[in-house]
């Protein structure tokens, strides 16, 4: 399939596509139609492989990280530990931001409710200065 019909069937923009491209992550056929810039035709294959990759951001993996995987798994392929590694390291990750944002959600409840009931009392204060520094603008914490 063109350009057109593959960004289309994985939701992904044409400038994507060809970022992913040009950095390697995606590796289409080249055509024999197009003349000077031969058509790139894409598989089901790079289908899967684009779906992939966006779920592999989806846990937050960088797309240098991702070309690594990919490269790694083109040379000599995934051990079961290698992919054992690779879903612990994301999965670490994950727990992590599953925290951060568990902390984030209850300061703004708690802030919320306050000013909801008036603001009485002390205000709410966030308790991770690495999360959330107070804004100068609006003083909030």
């Amino acid at each position: 399939m063109l350009i057109g019909e593959f960004a289309q069937r994985t939701g992904l923009s044409q400038d994507t596509v060809r970022f992913y491209v040009r950095n390697g992550l995606l590796t289409p056929q080249v055509g024999a139609k197009g003349g000077r810039n031969p058509y790139q035709m894409f598989t089901e294959r790079d289908a899967s492989t684009a779906r992939m990759i966006r779920f592999a951001q989806s846990l937050g993996m960088s797309l240098k990280e991702i070309a690594e995987i990919a490269t790694e798994l083109q040379r000599e392929g995934l051990s079961q530990a290698r992919e054992v590694e690779i879903m612990e390291d994301q999965l670490v990750k994950l727990v992590q931001k599953a925290a951060e944002l568990a902390e984030l959600t209850d300061y703004l409840r708690a802030k919320r409710d306050w000013v909801a009931r008036g603001k009485p009392g002390d205000e709410p204060r966030f308790t991770d200065e690495t999360l959330c520094l107070a804004s100068p603008v609006t003083g909030l914490r």
